[in-house]
């Protein structure tokens, strides 16, 4: 209890304290598992579909399975995080993940390993809101954009090691030994998170509450939060279906369509997530600074001219930087999400508005995959990519209108 008081005097100062590095340490450790794990499954979907015999829809089926049990375990664990704890929920998540995901190296056929994967993404679904909750409560108000590009950065730091270890491993281990590794991120993440404990604005508010409120109706408490929950649901769903419609098949595309190896495409994807973290990084910083709405505009603005930019091009080299700019403005939003959430809603419904909303854009976004391969099949990789724009557009519309400037508001 003492701990926790010296935590609350330290956040409400703006200082940092060991706590707080440790629930960042925590969150964001967390949530690049998940995305090592998300991108594995794309570099391995040509070699999965050839061993299991698998249709073009049935590989896109995979992601999106992994996505629909995400959306789900999102809704319940995050509402779970809210009435239990959010350093306890984590545990049981990366529990129920790594157990599937270990499963999903012994499948036999489309049927089964869809079903491991669907699983595995229950537990998945619980991190981002979680750990984004558990951040912004551990930090102080004047960093708090800033930490959640932290956590952020997580996503994309696991996404970068699949990028340029599968290509190296694969090819002995195998698509069976890639799933095995992706669940050792997971027993590092569950001993860290032991050396935790709950928040003190998260503690306070379960004392002060002998009952629980129903969190899901504090979504839509009033006209003014209803709107900001519509807002938040086009622009998590815009943000989904943009990244996962890219990622997951721009390998294919760069081996398919560029004639770039294995290896090339790890590092042309590499390029490509670096510029998403640079952008993720910068987001942050500058949110903390001049505000989240200025940021969010910027970036959907950048994220229309250059999903029309990077359509236009042909030759590998061009390809490689535009994609780096590219994802700097596509997914550098991502770094924003986590801080609006936890500053839009209150402790009670903090992990709850997390979930619940990240992950209905997870359900639209997966949609993404299939979509974006559709169309790719149908016309080009390069016609999907620009068919985004549109997207991206309706974002720059939810944003003026729906979306509150909360720069240094203090969580309640």
């Amino acid at each position: 209890m003492e701990s926790s008081i010296l935590d609350a005097q330290q956040n409400s100062t703006g200082l940092v304290d060991k706590y707080a590095w440790k629930a960042l340490a925590g969150s964001a450790l967390g949530y690049a598992m998940d995305g090592f794990d998300m991108l594995i499954l794309g570099f391995m979907l040509p070699t999965i579909a050839v061993a299991l015999k698998l249709t073009i829809p049935q590989s896109g089926a995979l992601a999106t399975g992994t996505l629909v049990g995400a959306v789900i375990g999102g809704i319940l664990f995050g509402a779970l995080s809210d009435r239990y704890g959010r350093v306890h929920v984590l545990t049981w998540t990366i529990l129920l993940f790594a157990i599937f995901t270990g499963l999903c190296a012994f499948a036999q056929g489309f049927w089964d390993l869809l079903a491991y994967r669907t699983l595995a993404g229950l537990g998945l679904g619980g991190e981002f809101g979680i750990g984004m909750a558990l951040a912004a409560e551990a930090w102080p108000a004047s960093k708090r954009a800033r930490v959640s590009s932290y956590v952020a950065l997580g996503w994309q730091t696991g996404v970068l090691l699949a990028a340029l270890l599968t290509p190296l491993w694969l090819p002995y281990i195998g698509w069976r030994g890639m799933f095995l590794v992706g669940i050792l991120p997971a027993f590092v993440t569950w001993a860290m998170r032991k050396k935790l404990h709950e928040p003190e604005v998260f503690m306070r508010q379960r004392q002060a509450t002998s009952k629980g409120p129903n969190r899901f109706k504090l979504l839509v408490a009033d006209r003014r939060t209803a709107l900001t929950s519509l807002g938040m649901v086009i622009l998590c769903s815009v943000q989904n279906f943009g990244y996962f419609g890219i990622m997951i098949w721009l390998p294919s595309f760069l081996s398919k369509q560029m004639g770039l190896s294995l290896t090339q495409s790890g590092l042309w994807t590499a390029i490509t997530v670096g510029g998403m973290m640079i952008g993720i990084g910068l987001f942050g910083q500058l949110a903390d600074r001049i505000g989240r709405k200025p940021m969010f505009l910027l970036y959907q603005v950048g994220s229309v001219i250059m999903a029309i930019v990077y359509a236009q091009l042909t030759s590998p080299a061009a390809t490689l930087w535009a994609g780096a700019l590219m994802g700097m403005f596509v997914n550098g939003m991502v770094g924003g999400y986590g801080t609006l959430l936890s500053e839009a809603y209150p402790t009670a419904a903090r992990a709850t508005a997390q979930n619940v909303l990240w992950n209905v854009g997870r359900a639209v976004g997966g949609l993404g995959p299939v979509a974006v391969g559709s169309v790719a099949a149908h016309y080009s990789f390069q016609t999907a990519i620009a068919m985004l724009a549109g997207l991206y557009v309706l974002d720059v519309i939810a944003t003026l209108w729906l979306i509150p400037e909360l720069k240094n508001v203090e969580l309640v």
